[in-house]
């Protein structure tokens, strides 16, 4: 299995929209990051999870050109926001590419492309398929692999991540319920998520919070995305982090 992390960041992209701060300032490449999307590619077929603003940018630095199926974590825009851009896809695939997600967020894409979903469709824009997640007991099938959705707290809004095989991305969690955890015990590689060092919300885990929850779940290795530039510079962190954790970055690229 081949995973690429499209983006590693948080919904402003580092650097920020006219920030100082010296992560936005770095010269190294691996402390630009793009929002958080990652893909998933294994015989032939490529799944995508969660398609925000930068999709297009990412799809093109990746020279990817097809989609089997899309997994949405939650509606935020920096998980939704580019949708519009699958149209190419669609053009080469000659189909339409399938998205899974809760019902909340089926609704709420449907409410914010509307014009996707129109009956008499007047120009070539993005055509999908919408699949709700909402009954799903335990796992479903796409191209004949087994995905298990894992129940998330963001703050008060339940989202979702999602397990294949022995590898599991979560992304903009403040709370793991016991439940997921144990789904989570025994995989291989784990991406999940850290904002920043220093709690200021109660929203997505700060490190401490994070390292809690690998040490619970106990992975061979853990990839850490959805990164604030206030988190530090990327080659400082790494120095920082216990054994087989590791700072993810755009365009890395992993086997699991």
């Amino acid at each position: 299995m081949k995973i690429t992390f499209l983006g590693t960041g948080t919904s402003q992209g580092i650097p920020v929209i006219g920030s100082k701060h010296p992560v936005c300032l770095s010269n190294n490449y691996k402390d630009k990051r793009l929002r958080s999307s990652i893909l998933i590619e294994k015989d032939r077929k490529i799944f995508l999870i969660d398609c925000g603003p930068d999709f297009r940018y990412q799809m093109l630095r990746s020279n990817y050109e097809k989609l089997n199926a899309i997994f949405m974590t939650h509606e935020h825009q920096d998980h939704i926001g580019g949708l519009d851009d699958i149209r190419p896809i669609n053009l080469n695939m000659k189909q339409p590419i399938p998205i899974y997600g809760l019902r909340r967020v089926i609704e709420n894409i449907k409410k914010r492309f509307f014009y996707i979903f129109l009956k008499n469709k007047k120009s070539n824009i993005s055509n999908i398929s919408v699949h709700e997640l909402d009954k799903i007991q335990k796992f479903f099938f796409v191209e004949n692999f087994k995905i298990f959705p894992l129940s998330i707290w963001h703050g008060h809004l339940p989202i979702l991540g999602f397990r294949i095989e022995n590898f599991a991305y979560i992304t903009d969690a403040s709370s793991i319920p016991i439940q997921t955890i144990q789904q989570l015990k025994g995989i291989n590689i784990l991406v999940l998520n850290v904002l920043r060092k220093i709690v200021k919300s109660s929203f997505p885990f700060m490190l401490s919070e994070t390292l809690n929850i690998i040490q619970k779940i106990r992975p061979k290795k853990t990839y850490l995305t959805h990164i604030s530039h206030t988190f530090g510079f990327h080659e400082e962190i790494e120095t920082q982090l216990p054994k087989n954790v590791y700072l993810a970055y755009d365009r890395l690229i992993i086997y699991g």
